[in-house]
């Protein structure tokens, strides 16, 4: 019996969940996959585009942190973020947008790779999930089993050329001191969003109604819990529908890129 059929997911290394995802065996969200790794939201653009883009994520460092880039445009090896990371097959879920409208959801884009597109990694929420699980903090939605929801807020970005918009978030409910740990623990991992944004009244940052996230799916909200925000990678999806760039491909949210890198290499200790 394969590794692949009797190893938990957590146990996986990135490289096999890469080929699991590479040969269609995985095509869901990858919370709490290979303990201990990097992953990351996606954001891949026309050369055109992509110095704009980088620019407004160095602006918005905390929804948009770069841990990695190809090399050159073109290049769908991910050199950077791993051995043998090919980005055009090893995310389980991509989203497909033309002129700023989303128009196709897909397992596979090497039929619409392009030779000018620069594909740019963002550090991930699900990598600090890790230190507060480690820290004994419940994380509801690995409890759960589901994905992290996430909201559009009122909380704008800097704008950079013809990127703006306003902060998506990811939200965890925790008791109020498990809340200020969280904040603790996650001022150490700025590279992948670091210290949460807002925890409290949802409607303080626009979002009117917290069991109906915009992505993602709701998680249980118990007595006497607050919700805990994060800055989220999605947010580059709602510059993306600012900006309208001819074509853009990114992550579906949750479907993210297992990397080599680890955790770790990201803590400021």
């Amino acid at each position: 019996m394969s590794i692949e059929n009797t190893t938990p997911t957590e146990y996986l290394t990135p490289a096999q969940v890469r080929e699991k995802i590479r040969f269609g065996q995985w095509k869901t969200n990858t919370s709490g996959v290979s303990s201990g790794y990097v992953q990351g939201n996606i954001v891949i653009l026309p050369k055109k585009w992509a110095d704009d883009f980088l620019k407004f994520c160095q602006m918005n460092p905390k929804p948009c942190p770069i841990v990695g880039m190809s090399d050159k445009p073109g290049d769908f090896m991910i050199s950077s973020v791993g051995e043998d990371v090919d980005i055009r097959t090893d995310v389980p879920s991509y989203k497909v947008f033309r002129d700023g409208v989303f128009v196709d959801e897909v397992h596979d884009i090497s039929n619409i790779w392009q030779d000018d597109l620069v594909t740019f990694v963002l550090g991930c929420s699900f990598s600090f999930e890790e230190p507060l699980l480690a820290d004994g903090l419940e994380v509801r939605n690995i409890t759960e089993g589901v994905n992290v929801p996430m909201y559009r807020t009122n909380i704008e970005c800097r704008p950079a050329g013809p990127f703006s918009g306003t902060t998506v978030v990811s939200m965890r409910p925790m008791l109020p001191k498990d809340a200020i740990r969280a904040i603790q623990i996650c001022t150490r991992f700025p590279s992948v969003h670091g210290a949460p944004l807002h925890f409290g009244n949802p409607e303080a940052i626009g979002i009117q109604d917290i069991s109906s996230p915009d992505f993602g799916n709701a998680v249980t909200i118990k007595e006497g819990e607050v919700p805990v925000f994060w800055a989220c990678g999605v947010t580059p999806q709602v510059a993306l529908e600012q900006a309208k760039p001819p074509f853009c491909i990114t992550h579906s949210p949750g479907c993210m890129l297992v990397t080599d890198m680890r955790n770790s290499q990201l803590a400021i200790l």
